[in-house]
């Protein structure tokens, strides 16, 4: 014969209940702590952040947000490491482009602060990593382009070349109703400019990169953030060299994967998509 189960009193039912509830909340709690560890509260930062931390003692990996964009800044090279950046057509206006450089002003005290006079004179172009023309709403976006965490020395054949070509791409798909999620930055050590090749320039000693990378995410349209990735969501990656003897050459010839910017950085790209999307987009190259 079946001995009937105890009865739970009410009292200890609803203890468990609140517990159990306080345990969820918890849970719950910690992934959107999580989430807003990797990505600050960033819109740029969404897909992930690859490195860096809002540290002033991390120095060399010291993470900036802006309304404009995100950086992760090297004082010791004096550029950013690499800097993230949203785009769609409601960041492109008709505000005319700023007049000048400029150090940026929310350095930390201590950290090495680079001019642009540091580029006078060099050979090498003072290079945007978030485009001068992807922020054209208001003045104050666009100036934001021009501060020298944002740039970094940048030969004037590469920029002029496949760089421009494969920005002006992500101009005109964001313009024809596409949401981009951008990062790039600089890789390695020694470029060839006008004046020859060179590891660092002015009085700063600005490291120049011996190449230039970018992945370049692309969404079927604005406000689907993590939503509107798949497995089939096209991504264009690209490692350019910085050298002379490029202007003509498409950013097509410098396709590559995901996969091997993260071997050649160190960084782990789009670390918020989830794996098994992650692990498709990230292998495969533009068109194929």
């Amino acid at each position: 014969m079946a001995i009937p189960e105890k009865p739970v009193k009410p009292t200890k039912y609803l203890n468990r209940l609140k517990w159990t509830s306080f345990l969820s909340c918890l849970f719950v709690l910690a992934i959107a702590a999580t989430s807003q560890a990797r990505n600050y509260g960033s819109i740029h930062l969404v897909m992930g952040t690859p490195s860096s931390t809002p540290d002033s003692t991390n120095r060399d990996d010291f993470l900036l947000i802006k309304r404009q964009y995100a950086v992760s800044y090297n004082s010791t090279k004096g550029t950013a490491n690499w800097v993230s950046w949203q785009l769609n057509a409601s960041w492109i206006g008709a505000v005319d482009r700023c007049k000048s450089f400029s150090p940026d002003p929310t350095l930390p005290r201590g950290f090495k602060v680079v001019t642009p006079t540091d580029y006078t004179g060099s050979g090498f172009s003072r290079g945007h990593m978030t485009r001068s023309g992807d922020r054209t709403v208001t003045a104050t976006d666009n100036c934001a382009t021009f501060l020298m965490t944002n740039i970094v020395p940048q030969t004037q054949e590469n920029n002029e070349g496949p760089w421009l070509e494969l920005e002006n791409l992500s101009k005109d798909l964001a313009l024809s109703g596409k949401e981009l999620y951008i990062i790039a930055g600089p890789l390695g050590v020694g470029g060839t400019g006008l004046k020859g090749e060179k590891t660092q320039i002015g009085k700063n000693e600005v490291t120049v990169p011996s190449s230039l990378w970018k992945i370049v995410v692309i969404l079927d349209k604005p406000g689907i953030r993590m939503k509107g990735i798949t497995a089939k969501t096209r991504v264009i990656a690209v490692n350019m060299p910085n050298t002379l003897g490029i202007k003509a050459s498409s950013y097509k010839e410098y396709l590559t994967t995901v996969d091997e910017l993260e071997k050649l950085t160190g960084y782990d790209f789009l670390s918020d998509v989830p794996k098994e999307v992650q692990d498709a987009i990230e292998a495969k190259k533009d068109g194929e």
